[in-house]
């Protein structure tokens, strides 16, 4: 029991290091004042360059992945492992070396479900990068994922309480992306530059 706690202390504590901040901050640019205000790879690879926007994907994306291997490497069971991904997942939107302000999770879902439902995870990767390249617009391309995953997850045969946690992470990523869907509503959400 002890050791579920620390690992969720962790998750939420590694969920929390703000990776497109730290990115901008050390380019000079401060993520949360230009652009939409995230700290997620998008508006950070707007604001700060598409290199420092990929490096903001990869290490929100670690910070799914890693809690939930090591929960696999302690030989915990799903229940602790689907726990550790929403830790870190809370802790990349509520994180609290920034106030509890932070960005909108679909990196740090995929990372958590890229280590708890690979193949499912592949799926749901094609299906961004259709809806990403029909489209232009990658708030569009999340959400639908997002929206997805709890189905893909259990169409493929996964645990329940990682199905479940697919939903809760996919109902969070679409309140978070609430803008983006007024934006979209109205025409005014910004397609993405692949250039």
């Amino acid at each position: 029991m002890i050791s579920e706690i620390l690992l969720v202390a962790f998750a939420y504590l590694l969920g929390s290091v703000p990776t497109g901040y730290i990115l901008g901050h050390l380019s000079g640019i401060d993520v949360r004042k230009a652009g939409s205000g995230n700290v997620g790879a998008t508006n950070v690879a707007r604001v700060a360059g598409k290199k420092l926007g990929a490096l903001t994907l990869i290490g929100d994306a670690a910070k799914g992945f890693i809690p939930v291997c090591l929960a696999r490497a302690l030989g915990m069971d799903d229940g602790a492992m689907a726990l550790a991904a929403l830790a870190a997942f809370l802790g990349h939107l509520y994180p609290v070396f920034l106030r509890f302000h932070g960005g909108k999770g679909v990196a740090t879902a995929l990372g958590a479900l890229a280590a708890l439902a690979p193949a499912a995870t592949g799926v749901l990767l094609l299906v961004f990068l259709i809806v990403v390249a029909a489209s232009r617009i990658v708030s569009l391309a999340s959400m639908i994922a997002a929206c997805a995953a709890p189905l893909v997850v259990w169409l493929l045969d996964y645990p329940p309480v990682i199905a479940g946690l697919a939903a809760a992470m996919a109902l969070y990523i679409i309140w978070r992306h609430r803008e983006n869907v007024r934006r979209l509503w109205s025409g005014a959400e910004p397609k993405f530059s692949f250039k």
